[in-house]
């Protein structure tokens, strides 16, 4: 692992700025900032406190050599600080809200919602009628956070992940906007931009009936798993519309059934994730999809800890 990964991963974790962080290792600004852009190298006085604080903020004794590697440890390490991730989401208000807003405001904008996270805020919070958007994207926002609700609720309640569980979800998100609603749909169609091809309609109840039997098998590596179903059910595409959101609720699930918080999969970032997506489809490779979602799990952890 580089020192620009180290730097990039004890930044994430903590929260702090390049600023606060230079401080730590009682450097320039300008000295970390080159470090952290590989235009210089630490001397081993420096890259020793490097090492102290990824220690200090991952609570591993050594540096793994690979970085993904090193995120998943880092991931189910944190995992031994709640006894009961979900119990933690639904006993703080704050921090429920805060998923709330968060993974409603980036999932809707990923599928092209105008919505601000402002907007979205007085949408969820403050039951408010926003005269200068569109009625359907309203619609939207509080439907998620109603799925949210639904599924915090499952999930607590230790019930399976089966089909029956993400057709209500469908439902709910869909309640009033589509008609098929907590249908899988009758009709083929295609990805727009991509070459992906999507299961035949005739199909989607065999293939999402195995879909949800591979959920359950046991898995030493849960961030891959859950990156491999959510490729399979993106490329399945089982709803006329939704499927994009579906499918990261189902990761939020797959996540809390594993005592892990909801991935935070940035709007910003839809690029990377739509890239990484459809290499994971196309070619068959997870390497960076699986990455992608280590990262969204860590922001996900910074919410449950009141980082974010």
């Amino acid at each position: 692992m580089t020192i620009q990964d180290q730097l990039k991963l004890i930044q994430g974790l903590s929260g702090l700025t390049q600023e606060a962080l230079a401080r730590r290792l009682g450097v320039t600004f300008a000295a970390y900032n080159r470090w952290a852009n590989a235009r210089a190298t630490p001397r081993l006085k420096a890259q020793s406190k490097i090492a102290e604080l990824y220690r200090e903020y991952t609570g591993q004794k050594e540096i793994p050599v690979d970085v993904l590697d090193a995120k998943k440890e880092i991931i189910l390490g944190q995992r031994q600080n709640h006894k009961s991730v979900i119990n933690t989401i639904l006993n703080n208000p704050d921090i429920r809200d805060q998923f709330y807003l968060s993974l409603t405001y980036h999932s809707n904008r990923i599928e092209g919602s105008t919505l601000t996270e402002h907007d979205t805020a007085a949408i969820l919070f403050q039951n408010a009628a926003l005269p200068n958007k569109s009625l359907t994207e309203q619609l939207e926002a509080k439907n998620h956070q109603s799925a949210l609700t639904y599924l915090f609720d499952y999930v607590v309640g230790k019930q399976k992940l089966e089909e029956a569980f993400i057709l209500k979800l469908h439902s709910i998100l869909m309640n009033s906007i589509r008609d098929d609603a907590g249908f899988y749909r009758r009709h083929g169609v295609r990805i727009v931009g991509t070459y992906v091809p999507t299961a035949n309609f005739l199909k989607i109840p065999d293939l999402m009936e195995q879909l949800v039997r591979d959920i359950h098998k046991k898995s030493k590596d849960i961030i891959s798993q859950v990156a491999e179903i959510h490729s399979r059910f993106e490329k399945i595409y089982p709803f006329a519309d939704g499927n994009g959101r579906i499918g990261r609720l189902l990761i939020h699930a797959m996540l809390l059934k594993q005592n892990l918080p909801p991935a935070v999969i940035k709007q910003e970032r839809r690029r990377l994730y739509m890239a990484y997506l459809n290499k994971a489809q196309m070619k068959d490779d997870l390497s960076n999809l699986t990455d992608f979602i280590c990262d969204a799990v860590l922001d996900g952890h910074k919410i449950l800890e009141r980082k974010n």
